[in-house]
């Protein structure tokens, strides 16, 4: 059997390390993965083409980059110089860091070489070579695993349900007089709505619902905002998928109505911080204190 191609430009997630830190710092300090992400892609000129290879089988739901920015988000939190809270948001842990004194490969070799450390104290020296890898790599994919399994779900409920699904996200997001039209040959409308802001301001929304396992063009867009054209209205356009890097200018291209985007992930988020399908669960963890124990 053949080996599958390398493709060269791919960076590797330790050569991603570095433009993770920068990003953050760009960003005040703090952001979002879907904000970190996309200014890593900036910083590192990863082209489109590039974003569009898929992680594992053609069919997935994460793009090959995406996954490999998640090591280097883990490498970094173990190193110390990255943060999470359980809202999703990540942070440089110090806001003095110097970039220019950083080395990825000093802390990929301290990372693994602490958690060998931690590893041998359980296992025996030999495993632990290969558990190292496998402990961060189930900490980078306990994160993406359970997306994964809503997003292929979503994929096979029918069009109609998944309209309903949006109607249902947006008035749980505080949306009112929410409709899906469905309409054909209505620019791609799917429906409409009104959001309230602090009570006082509102404004009527039309929304686009695509279940996508590719990634929205810039010529989506366009068609899109083809359909607000004369009316007062902003757009919405929510995807399983994700948006390549010019489709996110056109939607906040100068002197054109904005669109609001939700990708994949985001979509993911919204529908467990709503409890829409998505239910979380807490486990209760037990530590023994060995050192205590010994110390009677």
């Amino acid at each position: 059997m053949a080996r599958k191609k390398i493709n060269t430009d791919l960076p590797s997630f330790d050569e991603l390390i570095i433009p993770t830190v920068k990003a953050l710092k760009e960003l005040g300090g703090s952001g979002s993965i879907e904000e970190i992400n996309n200014k890593v892609y900036e910083i590192a000129k990863i082209s489109d083409d590039i974003l569009q290879i898929p992680h594992g089988d053609e069919n997935g739901t994460v793009i090959e980059v995406d996954y490999r920015l998640a090591w280097s988000r883990t490498y970094l939190k173990k190193f110390g110089l990255l943060e999470n809270s359980s809202r999703g948001i990540w942070a440089l842990t110090r806001s003095d860091i110097n970039v220019s004194k950083l080395d990825h490969i000093e802390i990929v070799r301290t990372v693994r070489e602490q958690t060998k450390h931690t590893l041998t104290k359980t296992k025996p020296i030999k495993e632990t070579e290969e558990a190292i890898e496998q402990e961060i790599s189930e900490e980078v994919n306990s994160s993406e695993e359970w997306k994964e399994k809503l997003l292929n779900i979503l994929y096979k409920i029918k069009p109609d349900a998944f309209e309903r699904l949006s109607q249902r996200l947006l008035r749980e997001s505080g949306f009112f007089q929410v409709e899906v039209t469905g309409k054909s040959g209505d620019g791609g409308i799917d429906g409409k709505g009104i959001v309230r802001v602090n009570g006082l301001l509102s404004f009527y929304v039309i929304f686009q619902c695509k279940r996508y396992k590719g990634s929205v063009t810039p010529k989506d867009m366009r068609e899109f905002r083809g359909a607000m054209i004369g009316r007062d209205v902003k757009g919405l356009f929510i995807t399983t998928g994700t948006f390549t890097k010019e489709a996110i200018k056109e939607a906040t291209r100068e002197g054109a109505p904005p669109i609001d985007i939700v990708d994949g992930n985001l979509l993911c988020d919204k529908l467990k911080e709503l409890n829409l399908g998505v239910e979380t669960k807490l486990t209760e963890t037990v530590d023994i204190n060995i050192e205590w124990l010994n110390n009677l």
